[in-house]
């Protein structure tokens, strides 16, 4: 027959099993899903990428040097070396050649759509023609 010091000793340890558990659900497996992620995302570089290091310099991939090194065009002219680690964040990703291909055979949104001259519309002209002519 069990005694009562038994289950006074299983019930001191439930609260801390609860913390734990409550833990695991809001802190521990969060950060390891947002971690592989980010391993994810580093893999994933490649030439044109437009990303910030985690000491703030805005770059984009010219080259991809090694498994841990990435060179990065921060200027015109100016290139640096940068571990892949450092990596923060992925502005712009570049597309895909097969995908570049097959946008090119699509027609262009209206609000991009070109004008006189070729170049792009601006926002302003695009919202215009969203909503009609300026009033006079």
């Amino acid at each position: 027959m069990p005694s009562f010091g038994d289950t006074n000793g299983l019930m001191q340890l439930a609260p801390f099993a609860l913390i734990f558990v409550v833990f695991y659900f809001l802190l521990i497996r969060p950060q390891q899903t947002k971690a592989k992620q980010h391993r994810a995302m580093l893999q994933a570089l490649r030439r044109g990428d437009r990303v910030v290091t985690g000491g703030g310099i805005i770059g984009t991939v010219g080259k991809v040097v090694s498994e841990q090194e990435i060179q990065l065009d921060i200027a015109d002219n100016v290139r640096v070396r940068v571990m892949r680690d450092t990596i923060s964040t992925v502005l712009a990703r570049t597309e895909p050649a097969a995908a570049k291909e097959a946008e090119t055979d699509k027609a262009a949104p209206p609000a991009l759509a070109a004008n006189d001259g070729g170049k792009p519309k601006s926002l302003l002209s695009a919202l215009g023609d969203m909503f009609g002519p300026k009033p006079k």
